[in-house]
């Protein structure tokens, strides 16, 4: 287990094409969401993922599955199951923004994260101007939160 310390930022608009850069496509649902356990199809790889109570800085472990797990786990699955496309934008500092931009019932919604390698670096972090509000401390816009949502 590792522990995942990042910074999660609205975003409203955006200065330059998201195509320009690499990008995942993503599938998620939910198991359980206290604690977490969620499965993840990222274009051709699937996982499990258990994570801890937090916010900036959770614990995290993932497990890989195959496709026929990953399938019989998803009707398993709470919620909504969510899809979104994530971009990585390379940052200073050998940082990485990942801007995901959700599809079917969070259309609209964008938001970016940035992973840390320490708490400081993530408290000294200045994002930049495009970035909207900080929802680090919000768990509202938490993925596990997202597949609750009655939209």
């Amino acid at each position: 287990m590792g522990n995942e310390i990042e910074r999660k930022y609205l975003i409203h608009d955006l200065p330059f094409q998201l195509s320009d850069y690499p990008c995942h496509e993503i599938e998620q649902a939910y198991l359980n969401t206290e604690p977490v356990i969620r499965i993840r199809r990222q274009d051709d790889d699937y996982y499990l993922t258990y994570k801890s109570k937090g916010l900036m800085v959770r614990r995290e472990e993932n497990l890989p599955l195959d496709a026929d797990s990953y399938r019989h786990l998803l009707k398993k699955a709470d919620g909504n199951i969510i899809t979104k496309t994530r971009y990585k934008i390379p940052f200073d500092n050998g940082l990485t923004i990942e801007i995901d931009v959700f599809h079917g019932k969070f259309q609209g919604l964008i938001l970016a994260e940035v992973e840390f390698p320490t708490e400081d670096a993530a408290n000294a972090f200045i994002p930049p101007d495009y970035f909207g509000e900080d929802v680090t401390f919000s768990s509202e816009y938490h993925n596990s939160t997202l597949s609750r949502a009655l939209l």
